[in-house]
């Protein structure tokens, strides 16, 4: 047999006979070692580089000596993975909801001197994309792979049962944690991690498409789509972690750097030739805006001015800056975004400070970034160190409503309102404990300057494109450069392992892996006139889609707006396509469809092409439709009854009862001792919605909070102390049914006996919380009244035997089904 048959019979060999061969040729097989010549004369690689492509390598023979005595033995250790001579660090930082004109650095009004100092001392790009949404950005980053091809077409909560969309990124698309750990790197992921899926998001796991699973030795972070900033629900590896509690002055973004200056100096420490990678994904600037007041203040007045004039000097900024052509176009304000002068003068005074406490939670997270950038270049490993800085996930956020909001889980998720009068009440909390907020629509188009749409739009700019920098000092040498090559999310890792020496797996863990589907812009490190070699790129997001070929761009025009989250699902057929020259219009200002739809057939035919290749099909364009929790697995479907017990806290909603739009029963088994006792008892998300069943002054309590107004907090409560012994504290909820998030009694009985009965005038119809959990025993994250705030985590002073929930079936007809999917879509996307 020729070699080359012979190489072609390995590779359609199964996964075990592969991994075989190589141990063989490892081991020094004649034929097989003439066989690894071939193959290293035909791709220039070493003889040893060539077992790279099984991962994890096969386990080395032994090289000594075995007698049977240690006496005329010879011992010798089994020699670890060393990274390649000379791979640098990696440093990949990406920040939440931030649009391309938001920063400084890409002439926007928002201050970030780390991001610009990075730039000033490696390369800004210009075209740099993404996906439009979070979790599909997310899986392609760490993949190398197009979103859809590993199974993130959509986000997470809307996964359906197709190839492109069920959310569990495959074992054929191995992570660049897990490449390069098995070339002798550290690595460890900070911060925000969504490509969990729903319903494996719990402590019973399966936890291999958690950070560790994928690679990354060590996690501190969180799961999902958005944290509070002041009370997170953080995990280190799998374990549920309260860093908050005692810290009155704690934020996530400063501790997040905290834990990822304290993991880099120690690997530095203890291993100072091991190159480590970093993953820092900030929650900051999505949704809840959170920051310190000092941070807020910097920014009073600047934005007075409004939308409409700060799109125009954030362009006058990005063309003197040269981060886009001198020709660029500002495109339109949509009609549905009022003018800024058409508001009242209230109106303006709110959402002027929604967006200062935007500016000041950007600024404060780039601030800590830039701790963890002097980290580095203190400890002499920065000239080395690759670092990928990219400013936003997607576009801006337009998810927070025409008017914003103080309370995304309420308006996003359950359709609660809020008056103008009441957000100019909170206008001081405004990115603080007590909210939960997010900017009007205006600003978030505002920061997608010049382009048109926003985050979820996946066919325009406005949602995809993103600024980015690269500095790596030992190699890029043009600082303060400027790259305007077309490129993609899916061009990251690429880019690593071409600078890490690293070549990318055949197989890994026994499974044949999936091509990578960017391309290294390590070719761009030394000149910005270099011809762009990503040259073809689709885009679908939503049934919003776009194909990117040459310099052309064919976009489908949107038909449900970002905000508008129900009432219409619109055919994928109906999307009327757009033209655009990108190399002549880098803001998608004008539209060539009509004069050259010879053009727009070609790139139609190339997503088409380019969509059967990476499983996009079947397109749905649907929304709430997708949302429906019966077509994803779960564990509790089905289930009625359920028993807990002290210390099962920080169950995820989605893997806890499911108490809304329905009647249901939950009792508690005491024992309480001389004195009495206080505590949580059990409880669900918190101030901004949930309820919670406690003991207070020694006397239960049933609290029930629609949101954080003030006239949303509902109490039935016992006026009697309870007794030291053995006690079964029960609460019936009768739902008043109708529809959804209708009313209901709560009945609050000791040993079967009520003490308290009161109405709930309204309830939560979709999400209690869009990061809180269920707990039993105490209360993490906020508390469902604010009497009991400076108590948390409040937990039970008695003996807690048994908590027992009884679900009743839901009633809910056809229709409302309908609007209850409607406004589950509407909290999900809003948290992605």
């Amino acid at each position: 047999m020729r070699d080359d048959e012979q190489g072609n019979k390995s590779n359609r060999s199964s996964p075990a006979k592969r991994i075989e061969i190589s141990r063989r040729r490892l081991l020094g097989s004649t034929s097989l070692l003439a066989a690894s010549v071939i193959t290293s004369t035909a791709l220039p690689r070493t003889a040893s580089a060539a077992t790279d492509t099984v991962l994890p390598r096969p386990e080395p023979p032994f090289s000594g000596k075995i007698e049977r005595t240690v006496k005329g033995s010879v011992s010798d250790f089994p020699k670890g993975v060393e990274a390649p001579a000379g791979a640098p660090n990696v440093l990949l930082i990406l920040t939440d909801d931030v649009g391309f004109g938001a920063t400084s650095t890409f002439g926007g009004p928002i201050q970030t001197p780390n991001f610009q100092r990075l730039a000033d001392n490696g390369l800004r790009y210009n075209s740099y994309h993404t996906t439009a949404l979070c979790s599909p950005t997310r899986a392609a980053l760490i993949t190398g792979r197009n979103h859809h091809s590993v199974a993130s077409g959509v986000i997470t909560e809307f996964a359906t049962g197709y190839p492109g969309y069920n959310s569990l990124v495959p074992k054929s698309a191995g992570s660049v944690g897990a490449v390069l750990r098995e070339n002798g790197y550290n690595t460890s992921w900070f911060g925000k991690m969504h490509n969990v899926p729903d319903w494996m998001s719990s402590q019973a796991g399966p936890f291999d498409l958690w950070p560790n699973g994928l690679g990354f030795e060590y996690f501190y972070g969180f799961i999902g789509g958005d944290s509070d900033q002041w009370h997170p629900a953080l995990y280190e590896n799998t374990t549920p972690i309260e860093p908050y509690l005692g810290d009155p002055a704690y934020i996530l973004d400063r501790d997040l750097a905290d834990k990822a200056i304290a993991w880099m100096r120690m690997q530095h420490a203890l291993a100072p030739n091991k190159p480590w990678l970093l993953y820092y994904a900030t929650g900051t600037a999505h949704a809840p805006h959170h920051a310190p007041k000092d941070w807020i203040a910097k920014y009073k007045g600047q934005f007075d001015q409004g939308w409409d004039r700060l799109r125009e000097k954030t362009l006058a900024r990005q063309i003197k800056l040269g981060v886009v052509p001198p020709n660029t176009k500002l495109t339109a304000r949509p009609e549905q975004i009022p003018a800024w002068d058409s508001l009242s003068a209230d109106q303006k005074r709110l959402y002027a400070r929604m967006m200062e406490v935007y500016a000041g939670a950007l600024s404060h997270a780039d601030y800590n970034i830039g701790r963890l950038l002097d980290a580095v270049e203190q400890s002499g490993q920065m000239d080395n160190t690759l670092v990928v800085f990219m400013m936003g996930d997607n576009g801006a956020s337009a998810e927070g409503s025409l008017q914003g909001t103080t309370n995304e889980v309420a308006t996003a998720a359950n359709g609660v309102t809020e008056s103008l009068p009441f957000l100019l009440s909170m206008i001081d909390e405004l990115g603080g404990p007590l909210t939960y907020n997010h900017y009007p629509v205006g600003w978030a188009h505002a920061m997608d300057t010049p382009m048109q749409w926003t985050k979820q739009i996946a066919s325009h700019f406005g949602g995809t494109r993103n600024g980015m920098v690269i500095s790596w000092p030992a190699r890029i040498k043009d600082k303060g450069g400027l790259r305007t090559q077309f490129c993609h999310v899916i061009d990251i890792v690429p880019t690593i392992y071409e600078a890490a020496k690293v070549t990318p797996p055949d197989i890994m863990d026994g499974v044949k892996q999936k091509p990578l589907d960017g391309v290294s812009l390590v070719y761009t490190f030394d000149s910005g006139t270099t011809p762009t070699q990503h040259t073809a790129q689709y885009f679908e997001m939503l049934g919003n889609r776009a194909i990117y070929k040459d310099g052309w761009m064919a976009s489908t025009t949107p038909l449900r707006l970002p905000w508008v989250t129900s009432g219409y699902e619109p055919n994928p057929d109906d999307f009327k396509w757009e033209l655009y020259n990108i190399s002549e219009d880098f803001s998608q200002s004008n539209d060539l469809a009509a004069k050259s739809p010879a053009k727009l057939k070609e790139l139609q035919d190339a997503f088409d092409a380019e969509a059967r290749k990476y499983n996009v099909y079947p397109l749905d364009s649907s929304f709430a439709s997708r949302v429906d929790p019966a077509i994803r697995p779960s564990l509790t479907r089905g289930r009625s009854e359920f028993a807990y017990f002290p210390g099962m806290i920080r169950i995820p909603e989605g893997s806890a009862p499911d108490f809304k739009n329905k009647s249901w029963t939950i009792a508690a088994e005491v024992a309480i001792p001389q004195g009495g006792a206080n505590g949580v008892l059990a409880t669900i998300g918190g101030r901004f919605g949930g309820w919670a069943l406690l003991a207070m002054d020694g006397k239960p309590v049933f609290a029930y909070a629609l949101s954080n107004q003030p006239d949303h907090k509902f109490k039935v409560a016992s006026d009697q102390s309870l007794p030291a012994g053995n006690h079964i504290l029960r609460v019936k909820f009768e739902y008043e049914g109708g529809g959804i998030g209708k009313g209901g009694i709560a009945t609050l009985l000791v040993d079967e006996k009520q003490v308290a009965q009161g109405r709930i005038p309204q309830t939560l119809p979709c999400r209690f919380s869009l990061d809180e959990t269920f707990d039993v025993g105490q209360d993490t994250g906020t508390p469902v009244l604010e009497v009991y705030a400076d108590k948390m985590p409040f937990r039970f002073t008695g003996t807690l035997k048994r908590f027992v929930v009884v679900l009743e079936p839901q009633k809910l007809s056809d229709d409302e089904q309908r609007r209850l999917h409607e406004q589950l879509a509407k909290a999900m996307t809003a948290v992605h």
